[in-house]
């Protein structure tokens, strides 16, 4: 099925709940690319056993969709000063939770009870700050992107970076969570908040 092995899909079939998959993604070692960029296909995140967040992003709709469900990604984009965060969307008794692949204690796992996209969004908001603890989230995508329409590409088992999927994601539309100048006001993250984001899952090397 999806052109997974018999073994891959035993492992991706026990994980039939958001909960379950959010659980065996933080057992991944994060994906420190020590060989580059990278943008691996879910057969090779259970090879590899490594992830960073679009990886598990992608292994986590692919095994929503092995268990009957669509495979929906969410970007969460930055300003200039950060890094965009992806996550596996899911929906339950009509509201919207995220399962996410973070090596911080921020920008974690959502629970279903985000009326729309943009409350599922904001939630991130407070916690998402950079290097110069400034709040940084800035857009999220307008609609959940489904990577059922690269079915036909492959992109469960590709041996080769899914590059084509973040520059589909990133050109699609975005919606941003500010309004004019909004950003000058912001209030930077206070010592307790900044100590809270410096906590790490895994150790980089």
């Amino acid at each position: 099925m999806f052109g997974f092995s018999s073994d891959e899909l035993k492992i991706l079939k026990k994980v039939s709940s958001p909960s379950k998959m959010q659980d065996f993604l933080e057992k991944i070692p994060v994906n420190f690319e020590p060989e580059g960029d990278t943008c691996l296909s879910p057969r090779r995140v259970l090879r590899e056993n490594r992830a960073h967040c679009i990886e598990g992003a992608l292994l986590a709709a692919a095994a929503f969709m092995l268990n009957g469900e669509q495979p929906l990604i969410f970007d969460l984009r930055a300003n200039k000063d950060d890094e965009d965060h992806v996550v596996a969307l899911f929906k339950r008794y009509g509201c919207w939770g995220a399962v996410s692949k973070t090596n911080h204690a921020v920008l974690r796992y959502r629970e279903p009870v985000y009326r729309t996209l943009r409350e599922l969004a904001l939630s991130y908001f407070h916690e998402y700050i950079n290097d110069e603890a400034k709040k940084s989230l800035r857009a999220f995508s307008a609609r959940p992107f489904n990577l059922g329409k690269f079915n036909g590409r492959g992109w469960t088992i590709s041996e080769e970076n899914l590059w084509y999927i973040p520059e589909e994601l990133d050109s699609a539309p975005h919606i941003s969570i500010l309004v004019k100048n909004q950003a000058l006001f912001l209030r930077p993250a206070d010592l307790l908040e900044r100590e809270a984001g410096a906590l790490l899952a895994w150790p980089k090397p």
